[in-house]
């Protein structure tokens, strides 16, 4: 019962009901009795840090220390001693010794966060470090044992960089022993309804506010967009609804213009679809979330293959190209 209630806790933070969250769910919780490195791949404000949390919270290492590290916001020069720590004396301003951030999560897990824009000399040092599993301060000559799981984390794509020879494939490989990818919230929208609800409550808790609703208009508005920074653009316009708005229900005045484009119009002026327009268009969305793989579809609708095929035939959806990110693939089964 203990160990249940650990797992609820851990993942409960990545909030969704869609076959893909399950999914995430299962493989993540599969993670953490593998103490194996990871490579989270996924669009900034796909939940890559509350992954990675769920990773370390479900493994033996839950009572060691969790960091995470921004590799992109620190800067270079400062980013080598950050993460390796450094001896008294080893550079102008260092009046005493700092561990860093490796040696600091010792027994535990760190996140190195869009470890993609690394730098090379870096990058060989990291690859040394995980390689010895010790640390040789910048300015020191002793290695130091060290005892850490390693996320790493980034939103562009690391097999291209290895190719293009910006990022080390020896490091790529020794990072990617597992690739866990996060898909973006326009291709699960399902979930944003559950996703509201989760930051609603926790938006009330924040401010010290009642809790408030969202209104049917409002929330077709939150469903139809798009949202490019994800799951956290859609908490921070929950934020502003919450800060803007006057009334308990939240309603398409209380959000951003640009989430208001292309929403159905207003009750009494709005045209609905049809019903089988309405299906095609989820079918379709589905096949373009998964990338035209009709097995990957089959789970995103929660239904067999069979069925999908079946709707497909019923709604002469087969010779409809499937465009992502403007070119156009061919459906087909993997």
């Amino acid at each position: 019962m203990a160990g249940r209630r650990t797992h609820q806790r851990a993942l409960g933070q990545l909030v969704g009901q869609s076959v893909w969250m399950e999914q995430l769910r299962r493989d993540l919780a599969r993670l953490a009795d593998c103490d194996v490195n990871v490579l989270l791949e996924g669009e900034s404000g796909t939940g890559k840090e509350l992954a990675a949390r769920s990773v370390h919270r479900l493994s033996a290492r839950r009572d060691g220390p969790f960091i995470g590290v921004n590799c992109a916001a620190i800067h270079e020069s400062l980013l080598e001693s950050e993460l390796f720590g450094h001896v008294a004396g080893a550079f102008t301003g260092a009046t005493h010794e700092a561990v860093g951030f490796l040696r600091a999560a010792d027994g535990g897990t760190i996140l190195l966060d869009e470890v993609g824009d690394m730098s090379r000399p870096l990058q060989s040092k990291l690859l040394r470090v995980l390689e010895q599993r010790a640390v040789v301060p910048v300015g020191g000559t002793d290695a130091i044992g060290i005892d850490v799981r390693v996320i790493a984390a980034t939103n562009s794509d690391l097999a291209e960089a290895v190719a293009h020879g910006s990022f080390r494939s020896d490091l790529y490989y020794r990072l990617n022993v597992v690739r866990v990818s996060l898909i973006p919230l326009r291709a699960r929208r399902q979930d944003i309804p559950a996703l509201v609800d989760h930051l609603l409550r926790r938006t009330a808790r924040a401010l010290g506010a009642p809790e408030r609703r969202v209104s049917p208009a409002a929330m077709a508005a939150l469903i139809r967009h798009d949202w490019p920074g994800n799951v956290r653009e859609l908490g921070n316009v929950i934020q502003r609804a919450y800060v803007l708005g006057d009334t308990e229900t939240i309603e398409p005045d209380d959000l951003p213009a640009e989430v208001l484009r292309g929403a159905p119009a207003p009750a009494g002026q709005e045209r609905f679809p049809t019903l089988q327009q309405a299906i095609c268009g989820h079918v379709e969305r589905a096949l373009d979330a998964a990338g035209g793989v009709r097995s990957r579809a089959a789970r995103l609708l929660g239904i067999d293959r069979k069925s999908l095929w079946r709707m497909i035939r019923r709604y002469d959806l087969s010779d409809r190209p499937a465009r992502r990110n403007g070119s156009v693939h061919a459906r087909h089964d993997a």
